[in-house]
């Protein structure tokens, strides 16, 4: 969008997305820059061959179109443009994603025009406020960006959900599942450090929840206990999540998303409950599970509605947490660790622990593991040259967009979703 010489005059350079009227008057929905802006075409000042022409272009045509900025309060952001020059780029026929109903498969098949849409140019929106809130907030707390490892030759989680490929003659490389271990080595030079990029999965699940490929962010802090960090992770969820909600007002009101919910939620801290106070209140809930199993989504979800707001659950068993969490002095079956989980059936957004800073104990749990130590021998140099306590989290970035924009699939709140069904487009 562009200034023109004239006064009150601008240019437009866009795609049409809709046009409505009749034989007198047309208006158009232009979307440039990722809004959507009205234009006014009238035949009394364009006459008749233009106005015919213009109100036979094929929806998303390219288009370059000037003319007087009016005010009008009924029109998207209050002000609409009165069109007086109009320029064809590139013509459109044809398109297939029309006003009508399409199934989710015809428009994932087409999700390069997908994006086009209103619904997508909201979500896609909030996801990029929502990736600035994040990177806005640890540079305002002086922690640095250290961009981790794609290909890498060590199981940051469970070996059963790792894509693997052949890596030249040094035998298998592996799409990092997490960025966390070569986190934790930045960490004892920086002593506050983050990243944030994509993570793999290959978990064969089908559920609204789960992508194959996805966006986390992960921090790490030295010197850091795990009340301390469960601190600093509610601190910077609910500043991330207001501020985005701040400032995509007008995208969630298109989505018809009401924020107040998630505003009540982040008045106060999060509630935190221990995983072995959560079981007993599950049970009383109807619930048929037993200390040392998982909470799966459908408790989680009970749980978030028990609490009416998103909740930490600390202390989980160590048979079903990952190598390098701190085992719990308190009840040596547990580690020192917490999930936050979001209301609405969205789930775990963090997990995050204190770290097992000790060389041994590192060991005996890799061993028990049946992972290779010899593969951990740079992490396992942490804790020997000055080790210290430290603690960090992980939270999935389109989960936190679920929530945020009250999506049911997670499907949607990616570009281009990879999950065990769809690798196209």
């Amino acid at each position: 969008m562009a200034e023109d010489t004239l006064p009150n005059q601008i240019t437009l350079q866009g795609w049409l997305q809709n046009s409505r009227g009749n034989n007198h008057v047309r208006f158009l929905q232009i979307r440039t820059e990722g809004r959507i802006l009205q234009v006014v075409a009238e035949k009394e000042i364009l006459g008749e061959d233009l106005f015919q022409s213009i109100k036979s272009l094929g929806q998303e045509t390219s288009l370059i179109i000037s003319g007087p900025k009016v005010e009008n309060p009924k029109a998207p952001f209050g002000w609409e443009v009165h069109l007086r020059k109009i320029e064809i780029v590139g013509a459109s026929e044809q398109y297939p994603i029309t006003p009508k109903e399409h199934g989710p498969d015809f428009l994932h098949n087409h999700r390069h025009l997908w994006l086009r849409s209103k619904r997508q140019l909201a979500i896609l929106k909030i996801r990029s406020e929502l990736s600035f809130a994040i990177r806005e907030y640890f540079r305002e707390f002086d922690y640095v960006l250290i961009d981790t490892p794609i290909l890498t030759g060590s199981v940051g989680e469970s070996a059963g959900t790792l894509f693997s490929t052949e890596y030249f003659d040094l035998g298998t490389a592996y799409l990092a599942q997490t960025g966390q271990l070569y986190l934790e080595t930045a960490a004892f030079a920086h002593s506050k450090v983050y990243c944030f990029g994509p993570t793999f999965r290959a978990e064969k699940s089908k559920t609204r929840r789960h992508l194959t490929e996805f966006w986390m962010l992960e921090a790490e802090t030295a010197f850091c206990s795990n009340e301390e960090n469960i601190r600093f992770q509610d601190h910077f969820v609910r500043t991330v999540v207001a501020r985005t909600l701040d400032r995509c007002e007008s995208e969630l009101t298109l989505l018809e998303r009401n924020p107040q919910s998630i505003r009540k939620c982040l008045e106060t801290p999060f509630p935190i409950i221990d995983y072995s106070e959560a079981i007993p209140l599950l049970q009383s809930k109807g619930e048929s599970i037993s200390w040392g199993e998982d909470i799966n989504a459908e408790r989680e979800n009970i749980l978030t509605a028990h609490f009416q707001s998103a909740v930490f659950v600390t202390n989980y068993p160590k048979a079903i947490k990952a190598f390098y969490m701190k085992e719990n002095p308190k009840d040596t079956r547990t580690v020192l660790c917490a999930d936050l989980l979001a209301p609405e059936g969205v789930g775990e957004i963090i997990g995050g622990s204190e770290r097992e800073e000790n060389y041994e104990k590192i060991i005996h749990r890799l061993e028990e593991e049946g992972l290779p130590v010899g593969a951990y021998d740079w992490y396992l140099d942490l804790r020997k040259y000055g080790s210290v306590p430290h603690s960090g989290f992980g939270m999935g970035l389109e989960r936190v967009i679920a929530w945020i924009a009250g999506l049911e699939h997670v499907r949607e709140c990616i570009p281009f979703p990879r999950m065990i069904y769809r690798l196209h487009p």
